[in-house]
This record gives C-alpha cells, sequence and structure tokens, in this order.
C-alpha cells in the first residue's frame, strides 16, 4: 500500500516525473474546458443536443476533479494540513459549487453555480511564476504591510484635508469626512473619475500635493514587489541546481 501511495504521490504532487507532467497537463486542460463550457451555458437558443453535451462536459470534469481532490487527500503526509491548506481550499471549491447544487430547486441557492469561477484558481497550482509571486509577497509582506498602513493613514489625512478645504464651497459633495474618503481614494490612487473635484483655490492646491504623494503610493510597492520577485527568482534557481 505505501508503494502505490508512493507512486500516486510522485503523479499528483511533483512535476519531476513524466507522468506528474502529464497529470498536471490534463488538469489543466480540463479546468479551461469546464470554465469553456461554464460560458458557452449562457448562451441563449442552446438545442437540447447542445446542452446535453455541455452537461455531460461538467459532469465528467467533475468527476476527475473529485477523484483529484481524493487522491491529494490520499497521498498527503498530513491529510489535515492539505484540506486546509490555500490549494487544498480552492480545490474543495472547484468542485462543492455542483454537489451543493445538485437537487436544489430554490432559486437563491441556484447563486451557489457561481461559484464554479473558482475553478480558474485552481490553474494557479501548476504555473510556477505565480507560485514565484507567492514567494515574492511572502518575502515582501512586512515591507507592503507597512505600507498599507501608511497608505490608511495617508488617505485619512487626505480626506481631512479636501473637506476643510471644500466643504462650505461644496457642501453636496464634500458633506463629511467619510464622503471626502472616496475623493481620496481615486485621487491618490491616480484614477480620477472626475465626480468630485476642488473648486477653491486651497483645494486646488492641496490637491496637487496629494496627487505628487499619490504618484509615490503607486511607485513604491512596485518597487517592492520587484525586488522581492527577483530575489524570488534566485531563490527558484538554487534550488532547482541543488535537485
Amino acid at each position: 500500500m505505501s508503494n502505490l501511495r508512493a507512486l500516486f504521490r510522485a503523479t499528483v504532487e511533483t512535476t519531476e516525473t513524466k507522468s506528474g507532467r502529464a497529470f498536471d497537463t490534463v488538469i489543466q486542460s480540463l479546468i479551461i474546458l469546464s470554465l469553456t463550457s461554464y460560458a458557452l451555458e449562457t448562451l441563449p437558443n442552446l438545442n437540447n443536443d447542445q446542452i446535453f453535451t455541455l452537461k455531460i462536459i461538467e459532469l465528467t470534469c467533475i468527476a476527475i476533479f473529485t477523484v483529484e481532490y481524493v487522491l491529494r487527500i490520499w497521498v498527503a503526509e498530513k491529510p489535515t494540513k492539505y484540506i486546509f491548506s490555500f490549494y487544498g481550499l480552492i480545490d474543495l471549491a472547484a468542485i462543492a459549487p455542483f454537489y451543493i447544487s445538485t437537487g436544489l430547486d430554490l432559486r437563491s441557492l441556484r447563486a451557489v453555480r457561481l461559484l464554479r469561477i473558482l475553478r480558474v484558481l485552481k490553474l494557479v497550482r501548476f504555473n510556477e511564476a505565480i507560485r514565484r509571486i507567492d514567494v515574492a509577497f511572502d518575502l515582501a509582506k512586512a515591507e507592503l504591510a507597512l505600507f498599507v498602513a501608511a497608505s490608511m493613514v495617508v488617505i485619512y489625512l487626505a480626506g481631512v484635508g479636501i473637506y476643510h478645504f471644500e466643504n462650505e464651497a461644496q457642501p453636496d459633495l464634500f458633506s463629511s469626512i467619510p464622503d471626502s474618503l472616496w475623493w481620496a481614494i481615486v485621487t491618490l490612487t491616480t484614477v480620477g473619475y472626475g465626480d468630485m473635484y476642488p473648486i477653491t483655490a486651497g483645494g486646488r492646491f492641496f490637491t496637487t500635493i496629494i496627487l505628487f504623494v499619490g504618484l509615490g503610493l503607486v511607485a513604491v510597492p512596485a518597487g517592492i514587489v520587484s525586488s522581492a520577485l527577483s530575489e524570488a527568482r534566485k531563490i527558484n534557481a538554487e534550488q532547482k541546481n541543488q535537485n
């Protein structure tokens, strides 16, 4: 039994073997096929044969994804750890909506089928570049957390500032600090929808300063992530050399 589990583990959990690479290719292809069929189901005027074909595709994909999920639990050294891991939850989310919605006629519960779009997240497991991004974010999480905290402070100060400059001139738009925070977010992210803008001299001068700060808010995390990605590539290259 242990030899059989080791054989399946080499197929399911790694891409070092030929069977592992073939397994990954099949699962990725089925994910894309499943998402494509989900989109095609929304087409109007489908005939019965087309609906039946799409249903067969969905059932086939669900059956294989279910077998995959059970296999991953079986070959895992710590099944509970896998079940509650990020990838384990994604694998469960890929099949759970089908079983939850099967046989249910309540319209409100049919919305569960929308969760089928989470199946696209299964592709994350098989993409080496995405795994490097995951490593990069893990390396930079402390810096990013500090940046997010600082950004929240800047957004709040921007909302307070523009409120005091524009409240009297535009009481309908800048009626409160919470309303002004929307302007602060849009301005600091350099989106600029144009639904709220200053008309006073002080408000315009303040906005100019905030716009320059906003450019920094966009540039800083990009630099942090870029540096972390570079480090993640080095780590990945070292791991490949060791193997």
